[in-house]
């Protein structure tokens, strides 16, 4: 089974330079996982009278994966780590994965971990793999 998480960072008074190398740094670190690859998050139709190619996301990543379960463990990992080394600054991360939505911010750890088992546990694999 492949997945396809999409992922939306957010930071509290960040513009888009600095959303963008924010990206650069998450998805460096997804890359180190055994993930299928990790891309720039399409946007959708680019604006009319646009020549652009494709039209991304500034702060959206597209993570695809063969192992769903675990995959998504691993990256929801990386990404809590990630909201955690804010240094004080609002930091949000917004999850896509079939249609399901797990919004990450400021709650407690104990929060976020009860949010994120639920979010994994709605897309294990039945097939135990």
């Amino acid at each position: 089974m492949v997945g396809e998480l999409k992922v939306q960072l957010a930071e509290s008074g960040a513009d888009a330079e600095r959303l963008d190398e924010l990206t650069g740094y998450l998805r460096r670190e997804l890359l180190e996982l055994d993930v299928d690859n990790v891309t720039a998050l399409p946007a959708g139709e680019p604006p009319p009278g646009t020549r652009a190619l494709e039209f991304l996301a500034i702060g959206g990543l597209l993570v695809t994966f063969s192992e769903a379960t675990e995959g998504v463990r691993k990256v929801v990992s990386v990404i809590r780590n990630w909201l955690a080394r804010g240094d004080g600054v609002k930091r949000t991360v917004r999850l896509e994965l079939d249609g399901d939505v797990l919004e990450l911010s400021e709650v407690s750890a104990p929060e976020q971990t009860r949010l994120i088992e639920l979010f994994v546990s709605r897309h294990a694999d039945p097939g135990g793999k």
